[in-house]
């Protein structure tokens, strides 16, 4: 069975840091484009991030690039998000998804195949 499990989240205050993790498991997730997408109260999912399978590439949103910092582990099951500078407005469920079908990062989230539950974000003003 595929899981994606996140863990990381919490409460902290503005101009503070999380580091969000996925661990992947249940397959060989080496191969797979690793993301993060976000959805906060009464609001559509945005894409955050997301890395290539060897980690070469990331592609960030406009909202946190600069402040948020994407890896991959080793083995590259696992992927972490560093989230530093954080605002109010980036308080939201963080979701870790899976795209197997691409080499490429994609920002689109109907392109994910594996979802986790989501880790909760809130970051007080």
């Amino acid at each position: 069975q595929v899981q994606l499990v996140e863990s990381g989240g919490g409460l902290v205050q503005a101009g503070g840091s999380l580091r969000l993790s996925c661990a992947a498991k249940g397959t060989t997730f080496n191969t797979y484009v690793m993301g993060w997408f976000r959805q906060a109260p009464g609001k559509e999912r945005e894409f955050v991030a997301a890395i290539s399978w060897n980690g070469g590439t990331t592609v960030y949103s406009d909202s946190v690039k600069g402040r948020f910092t994407l890896s991959r582990g080793i083995p590259k099951n696992m992927v972490y998000l560093q989230m530093n500078s954080l605002t109010p407005e980036d308080t939201a469920v963080y979701h870790c998804a899976a795209d197997l079908g691409a080499g490429i990062p994609r920002m689109v989230s109907s392109e994910y195949d594996y979802w986790g539950q989501g880790t909760q974000v809130t970051v007080s003003s």
